[in-house]
């Protein structure tokens, strides 16, 4: 996508989606615009002029609306940022592309494969910056990685394993999480989770080359948190790919619906010199704190590396509040603003766009495709 005309003043955003109840949008995209320079909150949209007020008077954003629509509309607003559930997303990206504004949407883009070409053909023929919530990418700790695999620390990589939970789609469920249960809605084990981790693994290690595939649902049916009523549940809850990348190495990621006992999140990459491995607390890896750790050559004992201040860029005022949701979209918004004055180039190392998007996507169609026939799929 082509970037605007380079500029200094504060880049005014209207979020859609800021709840004053909570949600993403107030936990991770109301701090990180407050911490990064550039930016200022000006507009929100909700569901209803009351909710909207009610949020507009709790995070102090003077412009609130009832629907996208207006929002897009409203000449005081540079960037749009749409927040809300999956299935919603078309419907409210739609205006803000027709309103000729800068649109960064959460992951994913689309329910499906078809829905984000669509938004992405859209944003295209109006030439517009447009940015996606792979915010994985924009971790320091992922960076950092990234390039001491290809300083070499590892060597020749030979293999990389990732094991994760989803937290989702295990035995029980809620209210503001039902509609995860239907794989129609786009918002799965596949697309979520597994989406946002495949994307950092490739990130680091370069894109599959092919894939095999189990996806299976071996919940079809799940327990409400508090009531106890029982729903039908069609995505979803094990994921089991292996494949080789473009470099040669194999892989192997396994992802499980809800919380493991165990273990929440592990990666590894193995190497012909040494080994590196990424570990998390929490199932939502990709927004909270990671742990990097490398041995290599004689020495068999893995030890905590330390990420450079360098890869904070300028956000130095972050590096205590790694633990913060925020934390990853913080570094997303101090890359963006980057693109959008000119001061990175457009297909450089910046926010994945919606054409990125598109080529995930279609990624995780493959991959069903591979599970659905049970045969190897050329990526």
């Amino acid at each position: 996508m082509t970037s605007p005309s380079p500029r200094e003043e504060p880049i005014h955003v209207g979020v859609v989606g800021l709840s004053a109840s909570g949600g993403w949008a107030a936990t991770a995209h109301v701090p990180a615009l407050a911490g990064v320079d550039g930016y200022e909150l000006r507009a929100l949209s909700a569901g209803s002029s009351q909710s909207a007020r009610a949020a507009g008077e709790k995070y102090a954003v003077p412009l609130t609306f009832s629907s996208a629509e207006d929002l897009a509309r409203c000449e005081d607003v540079d960037l749009v940022v749409v927040t809300v559930r999956v299935p919603q997303h078309p419907e409210l990206i739609r205006p803000a592309i027709e309103a000729g504004k800068m649109v960064f949407s959460e992951w994913p883009l689309g329910a499906d494969l078809w829905q984000a070409e669509e938004l992405t053909a859209r944003a295209h023929r109006r030439g517009l910056l447009t940015a996606v919530g792979l915010q994985a990418r924009s971790a320091p700790p992922l960076r950092y990685l990234r390039d001491l695999v290809a300083e070499g620390y590892a060597g020749r990589v030979l293999s990389t394993s990732m094991l994760g939970s989803g937290g989702g789609w295990g035995a029980t469920y809620d209210d503001s999480h039902a509609y995860l249960l239907d794989v129609s809605n786009g918002a799965t084990l596949l697309s979520i989770p597994f989406g946002h981790s495949v994307d950092a693994l490739t990130m680091v290690l370069g894109e599959f080359r092919e894939v095999s595939a189990h996806i299976d649902n071996l919940r079809p049916e799940v327990t409400h948190v508090t009531s106890g009523a029982i729903a039908a549940k069609s995505a979803e809850d094990q994921i089991a790919v292996t494949g080789l990348l473009k470099s040669g190495a194999m892989a192997a990621m396994h992802f499980r619906g809800g919380t493991s006992r165990a273990t929440r999140f592990h990666w590894e990459i193995n190497g012909t010199e040494g080994d590196l491995v990424v570990k998390a607390d929490q199932v939502q890896w990709w927004s909270g704190r990671l742990r990097l750790y490398g041995a290599r050559g004689s020495d068999g004992t893995l030890t905590e590396l330390p990420v450079p201040l360098h890869y904070e860029r300028s956000l130095t005022q972050w590096t205590e509040r790694t633990a913060e949701p925020a934390y990853n979209v913080a570094h997303q918004y101090a890359l963006l603003r980057e693109q959008i004055t000119g001061r990175l180039a457009p297909d450089t190392d910046g926010v994945p766009d919606f054409l990125h998007a598109v080529r995930r996507h279609r990624m995780l169609e493959q991959v069903r495709d591979a599970a659905r026939t049970g045969r190897k799929v050329t990526i």
